[in-house]
């Protein structure tokens, strides 16, 4: 029907858990298992962007960010007149990367929440300057933030061996999504 606007609503497919507060929870159809510090840190180190989440005028904000590891703390870059240097300097803030893969249903999520602090010495200016930390906009991106990890949370998910959705018929090809 021409002009005929449908909602679309997102499926969860395929990943129970037996108490999603239980480390290791095993499913019925997959797993949902919560990892170690130690584990999510290996597995954050290993992504190169993620979601910085902070707060503008009380209320929640996001914004991608490619970032590193160093000295224990999350490295981002940014410009000086961006509301992300405006905003964290001394603010809690959670920062957010995963692996995900929609054809396999696996994947990892790591969140840090910490204390972000804006970069002034200018011995870690040049030291994060060394790192692979490659701005993806353009434009001069100075001011390094550095975010505490204070709290982190992983989280892996992956489907069971074999087991096939069975209201996932063939033709839904938009990545889970039906017409609602």
């Amino acid at each position: 029907m021409s002009g005929d606007v449908r909602p679309w609503r997102a499926v969860v497919v395929g990943v129970q858990s037996a108490g999603m507060g239980q480390a290791g929870g095993a499913g019925a159809h997959g797993e949902f298992i919560r990892l170690d510090r130690g584990e999510s840190l290996r597995l954050l180190a290993t992504a190169r962007v993620g979601r910085l989440i902070f707060t503008v005028s009380a209320l929640p904000t996001l914004r991608l960010m490619n970032f590193v590891l160093a000295d224990g703390l999350i490295v981002v870059r940014t410009a000086t007149d961006t509301t992300v240097a405006r905003k964290v300097n001394d603010a809690v803030v959670a920062f957010e990367a995963d692996d995900l893969d929609a054809a396999t249903s696996s994947g990892w999520s790591v969140i840090v929440t910490g204390r972000a602090t804006l970069v002034t010495d200018p011995g870690l200016i040049a030291r994060y300057q060394a790192a692979p930390l490659v701005a993806w906009a353009s434009g001069e991106r100075d001011q390094y933030v550095t975010i505490t990890a204070e709290l982190v949370e992983g989280h892996r998910v992956r489907r069971a061996a074999g087991f096939i959705d069975p209201r996932q018929s063939p033709g839904d090809a938009v990545g889970g999504l039906r017409p609602g």
